[in-house]
């Protein structure tokens, strides 16, 4: 009998165990600007993004044809916004560039957001039509451009009026109808700096659309960013980059960042991982420090923010001291250099 109680414990200590750090306890082509016309459909892909989480909306059919005439919307949050003539959001990628247009968007990026067709794009009221064009994608698509930012969907946005991509890894915003990165105070236009080519920070807080009974959209708690330097990483829902201390434990999960550490490395908060999107859900757990406050865990580790990261997409703490790395979206360490 005590022998099958211990076998049980032992079970149990195992599955724990596997759990928790598995595996890991060690401490484009040239685009080129084309008037819009006939093309071949671009961005049909909508499996979803990082795990296949992503929502498969019913009007899948209608997201994936052309934009048609395109259409500006006012919200209260982000002011004038772009829309399709089924009056899905329009976005743009602060890693693309407009001169000369070229999307960074390929891959996994490209089944999260698709690329909006320039087949029979048209402006509607409010929109300059001399902004419209197109650019040849990597696949051989024409793809729509706004001001010569290559012009895109969110996969996420299940219905009509969803600004869910608004804000996401604080590299995509939702469009302004001059191709600026919406705002609300922006004078009908989207009025803001537009961050260059390649650019890190948005200026955009997350937001969704007022009116039509939609709650605001939020931020995932933890999203994924796709670093040049280092692959996909995790960031906290403001898209600043999370990382783990070699000096952490994983199993047993342990802080060693206590005291003046605090001052440069700040724990990162709990999130309700039913909300996590993008990455395996049983990758999140929750750590309680000595002060009692609960911290973010990614794979049984301990997860910080860097105070030497000024701007979203920042990862000026990779590599510090030799202990401190960002996460990929596979819940390891990132070893690569910034």
């Amino acid at each position: 009998m005590r022998r099958g109680v211990f076998a049980g414990s032992a079970v149990a200590v195992l599955m724990l165990t596997a759990a928790c750090g598995s595996g890991d306890n060690s401490a484009g082509k040239g685009d080129s600007v084309q008037p819009v016309g006939d093309s071949k459909q671009a961005g049909s892909g909508y499996d979803g993004y990082g795990g296949g989480s992503g929502a498969v909306p019913a009007a899948d059919a209608i997201k994936n044809g052309p934009a048609g005439e395109l259409k500006v919307k006012a919200t209260t949050e982000l002011g004038a916004t772009v829309t399709d003539s089924a009056g899905f959001t329009l976005y743009r990628f602060d890693k693309d560039t407009p001169k000369p247009p070229k999307s960074n968007c390929e891959g996994d990026c490209a089944t999260a957001w698709p690329a909006v067709s320039a087949d029979d794009a048209s402006a509607g009221e409010g929109i300059d039509k001399s902004l419209l064009g197109s650019v040849d994608r990597a696949d051989g698509t024409k793809q729509l451009t706004l001001a010569g930012w290559p012009v895109y969907r969110y996969a996420k946005d299940t219905k009509a009026g969803d600004t869910l991509g608004e804000g996401v890894g604080g590299t995509w915003h939702v469009l302004a109808p001059d191709g600026k990165p919406a705002k609300a105070g922006g004078a009908g236009s989207g009025s803001g700096a537009d961050p260059s080519a390649g650019g890190g920070a948005g200026e955009d807080a997350p937001a969704g659309e007022a009116g039509g009974g939609q709650e605001k959209a939020q931020a995932d708690p933890v999203g994924v960013n796709r670093n040049t330097k280092l692959g996909a990483i995790l960031t906290d829902a403001e898209g600043r980059t999370l990382y783990r201390f070699d000096k952490d434990s994983a199993w047993p999960m342990k802080t060693n960042c206590l005291g003046a550490c605090l001052n440069t490395w700040k724990p990162a908060k709990a999130v309700d991982k039913e909300l996590v999107k993008g990455i395996p859900a049983e990758l999140v757990g929750t750590f309680k420090r000595p002060d009692g406050t609960e911290q973010l865990t990614i794979d049984c580790w301990p997860m910080y923010t860097f105070a030497g990261d000024k701007e979203a997409g920042d990862i000026n703490g990779q590599g510090k001291q030799g202990t401190w790395f960002a996460v990929s979206d596979k819940g390891k360490k990132v070893t690569a250099t910034g």
